[in-house]
């Protein structure tokens, strides 16, 4: 289960990032978060800027909505998106086979 965040206007969004794979996909969910391989290093923000590309093709969003809140060092990281509802996001990560996403309270 994906762990959404619900800001004023932002979602927040948990990632585990795997980099240096061949294609950039979602392959599953691990303690709350999205695991996902890119298809960059982990090099001068290539990764990170990767990500944030994939995210915004997801939901259908410009990538000026998209940004790392927390983790860009990291493999751990939280993304902030702005303009999307939780049951938009919800709608895309379960057509990729993810499971469901739940609010914290």
């Amino acid at each position: 289960m994906i762990h959404i965040g619900v800001g004023k206007e932002s979602l927040t969004i948990p990632f585990h990032v795997l980099p240096r794979a061949s294609q950039t996909k979602i392959v599953g969910e691990i303690d709350g978060a999205v695991k996902i391989r890119v298809a960059a290093p982990p090099v001068d923000g290539a990764a990170n800027l990767e990500l944030i590309k994939f995210v915004s093709k997801l939901l259908d969003i410009p990538r000026n909505r998209v940004e790392i809140a927390s983790g860009t060092l990291s493999r751990h990281k939280l993304l902030r998106v702005t303009g999307v509802s939780v049951e938009r996001c919800t709608s895309a990560f379960q057509k990729i086979g993810l499971g469901t996403c739940e609010v914290p309270r």
